[in-house]
């Protein structure tokens, strides 16, 4: 049970940092939703951007500070140009969207009774 708490503890934090790390890149429109009870992951990370160099320099600078910190992506999926990358990190997903996108696949609503957790 205490590991289990930890890995949950981890997971927040991992999503904190990674919404620290978009915040400083000025990402925009920034939600963490609890997802845990759907069992893909513990927290989805969303953040908008305004345009392809700026959703790459995101997703770029996200793998970048965590990687360094220890922490390395399992998959990123997507580009800029298609206008969502995903970074998948097992117990966190970050989508970072364009605006266009992010609208067009909705995800906020398709969790609309997924805790949200404030910036």
């Amino acid at each position: 049970m205490a590991e289990r708490k930890g890995r949950k503890n981890e997971a927040l934090a991992l999503a904190k940092k990674a919404q620290e790390i978009l915040e400083d890149k000025k990402g925009e429109d920034i939600l963490l939703l609890d997802v845990k009870k759907s069992g893909v992951a513990d927290y989805f990370l969303l953040v908008s951007g305004t345009s392809a160099p700026h959703l790459k320099a995101m997703a770029d600078e996200v793998q970048y500070v965590l990687k360094h910190a220890g922490i390395p992506c399992y998959r990123r999926a997507g580009d800029q140009e298609s206008g969502w990358i995903a970074l998948d990190y097992i117990q966190v997903i970050i989508h970072i969207f364009s605006d266009k996108m992010r609208h067009y696949y909705s995800i906020e609503d398709l969790w609309t009774k997924a805790p949200h957790r404030s910036p």
